[in-house]
């Protein structure tokens, strides 16, 4: 595989948390301590590698780390307690339900249930409306961790056509607020397509930049790009394979067909995904130094 044209999201992740690294021991110089709270109800094990992930992340960069374990059969008003346990909690500066949740459980009411100030997805209707707004408290991970990518590799945006296919609350939907704001590496021209557009094609191959965020394992096809474009693959898919695991992750789109012919593109896995974790990391301190008046850049 020629890596020409491979955006690194390992390499960005590192540089995004050596950032944060520096903030959270200049943020301890002031006795400010960093907690991160993870609630998990259940054992799926996808949720289980996930929240070992930013446990293991919290470690490296100092940022204290907390994982709070909840039966699969725990009741809503059982996880609400213990939400407002951690709101009122002072040394607990950002909480993180970890989704999804259990059928017996409203994922929403739960995510409008953390206070605003200590939310580190940048889910609640709070901080989805001041993101909207164009002066957003936190930024959303994954679509922060995307920007993050443009802004490493320098990939302008300014007036480009951004394609994003998907429309889902934690990527499609902030991702477009994020790159229509009048920011540096943002005021594109942003077009939301997703499974129920007609001709997709024809909408896909006119992206300057196409973010693929619809949740289908290679679903977007070499006919479907333009030979200039950067392709941000933010899907995670399992699809067999012969080997140990019995199965091997791919993304939104067909990489083998799709990565010789565009100008860049992420792979899967190495590309968006270490950039959640990262960014999750930045809110954490973002949030911590917020709560005691301060901002993470002047610590």
């Amino acid at each position: 595989m020629n890596e020409d044209n491979i955006l690194n999201g390992k390499k960005v992740a590192q540089s995004v948390k050596d950032r944060v690294k520096i903030q959270v021991d200049k943020l301890k110089e002031k006795g400010v301590n960093p907690q991160l709270t993870v609630v998990l109800v259940g054992k799926d094990p996808a949720s289980q590698v996930y929240v070992r992930m930013k446990g293991k992340a919290c470690e490296k960069l100092g940022i204290l780390s907390n994982t709070i374990l909840l039966d699969k059969n725990a009741s809503e008003d059982e996880l609400l307690s213990l939400i407002h346990k951690l709101n009122n909690d002072v040394n607990v500066h950002g909480i993180l339900v970890q989704l999804p949740l259990p059928k017996q459980i409203n994922d929403q009411k739960v995510i409008e249930y953390i206070n605003p100030q200590k939310d580190v997805d940048c889910f609640h209707p709070h901080n989805v409306g001041l993101l909207v707004n164009g002066s957003p408290y936190v930024l959303p991970c994954t679509p922060a961790g995307v920007v993050e990518i443009l802004k490493y590799y320098k990939i302008d945006t300014e007036g480009k056509h951004v394609v994003i296919v998907g429309r889902s609350n934690i990527v499609g939907k902030p991702a477009a607020n994020l790159l229509m704001q009048k920011n540096r590496f943002a005021n594109a021209t942003v077009t939301v397509a997703h499974s129920r557009t007609k001709d997709l094609p024809s909408i896909t191959k006119q992206a300057d930049i196409l973010i693929a965020a619809i949740g289908m394992p290679q679903f977007i096809k070499k006919d479907m790009v333009k030979a200039d474009c950067t392709v941000i693959d933010v899907g995670t898919n399992r699809i067999d394979a012969d080997n140990e695991k019995g199965y091997r992750l791919v993304g939104d789109v067909d990489f083998d067909n799709v990565q010789p012919f565009v100008e860049k593109i992420t792979p899967v896995p190495g590309g968006v995904g270490p950039m959640t974790i990262a960014m999750l990391m930045q809110n954490t301190v973002t949030v911590a130094a917020r709560q005691n008046g301060l901002e993470p850049e002047g610590v």
